[in-house]
């Protein structure tokens, strides 16, 4: 009996299952230790004298020119940050200032040379001088103001119907320029010297003065004079290849500032959009200079007016060197550049 109870006890306990191990639980991770920040050190030398300006210790290796030229500038505050240009070299390019201190080619201790780039100007308010000039200098012409003309013709009106259209078209020109940098244009660059003023202003002021004399001129013999049917076609056509232009440049200005968001450096390539006016991207990497181009034809088709001519054709040869600099910078930044682009005119490299 004690022989089937023994036996009976041993088969409960086979068919009892063992008690299931206790979980391993994994050691907890040691704490990571904080990343060892190495400093730099950032002297900074004048670039003719070699004389030391000032050294700032403990710059975060994150740092950019731009906040280096913010410390820069709390030591000396007449040398605020678009006055500085700092460079690796005292002959060097200057350096960006989005660029950053830790992938600069320099050590923990890093010598930058400072140029004083003189007292600044905002382009948008040099792009506003430039415009609200020949506005102004044009009417005043246009109302032969005294002084101009002879005395008899002071505050007398022309009789020629194209010198109105002339002058209208000439107003609605610079006051939409002055519209479009104050609503849509976006600057990669910030200011410019003060002392460049009176050089780009120049040229525009003096050549509305001299386009201005002569169509406004009591003198003066519209198209229509020559010939009244193809004097009034000519003028007709012509206001039409300007309003054109105008409608272009409006639309490859908006086009430009929507590849840009505002406050941002990064550059794209512009491409054709739904506008039809933007179609001529395909062609041509800077069409706001071609249609510029087409605005000023137009106005020296209807005027026919030797200044005018003169005034498209020294644009045309300024724009051209902007344009080819603008597609030659396309070509460097862009390696899928579409090839077929040309800098200014269709074909013309």
């Amino acid at each position: 009996m004690d022989a089937l109870a023994l036996e009976a006890k041993s088969a409960k306990s086979e068919s009892t299952p063992a008690p299931a191990p206790a979980p391993h639980k994994p050691r907890p991770k040691p704490p990571k230790k904080p990343k060892r920040i190495v400093y730099f050190e950032v002297e900074i030398l004048d670039a003719k004298t070699r004389e030391k300006l000032l050294l700032l210790d403990k710059v975060e290796p994150t740092a950019t020119i731009l906040d280096i030229k913010s410390m820069f500038h709390k030591s000396n505050p007449h040398w605020y940050a678009a006055r500085q240009s700092l460079c690796l070299d005292p002959k060097g390019k200057p350096l960006r200032d989005e660029e950053i201190l830790q992938d600069l080619p320099v050590g923990t201790t890093a010598t930058l040379y400072f140029r004083d780039l003189g007292a600044q100007i905002s382009w948008g308010t040099v792009f506003l001088i430039e415009y609200i000039g020949p506005l102004v200098i044009y009417l005043l012409f246009y109302f032969r103001l005294p002084l101009i003309y002879a005395p008899k013709y002071e505050f007398t009106t022309s009789k020629h119907w194209v010198v109105h259209i002339a002058c209208v078209c000439h107003s609605f020109h610079y006051v939409k320029r002055i519209l479009e940098t104050l609503f849509i244009h976006r600057f990669s660059h910030g200011t410019m010297p003060l002392r460049h003023i009176f050089k780009n202003c120049s040229c525009y002021w003096c050549f509305a003065a001299w386009m201005a004399y002569y169509i406004n001129h009591p003198l003066y013999t519209p198209p229509l004079c020559l010939h009244a049917d193809y004097g009034e076609r000519q003028v007709k056509t012509a206001l039409v290849i300007f309003l054109l232009c105008q409608i272009g440049t409006f639309s490859i200005h908006v086009a430009l500032r929507n590849l840009r968001p505002s406050g941002s450096k990064v550059k794209k390539i512009p491409y054709p959009n739904k506008n039809p006016f933007t179609w001529i991207f395909a062609l041509v990497s800077c069409p706001n200079y071609t249609y510029e181009l087409g605005i000023w034809l137009g106005f020296t088709l209807m005027t026919q007016c030797v200044p005018v001519l003169f005034f498209t054709v020294v644009g045309f040869i300024q724009m051209t060197v902007w344009a080819k600099g603008k597609h030659r910078s396309y070509l460097k930044e862009f390696k899928e550049y579409p090839s077929l682009r040309s800098p200014i005119l269709p074909f013309i490299p």
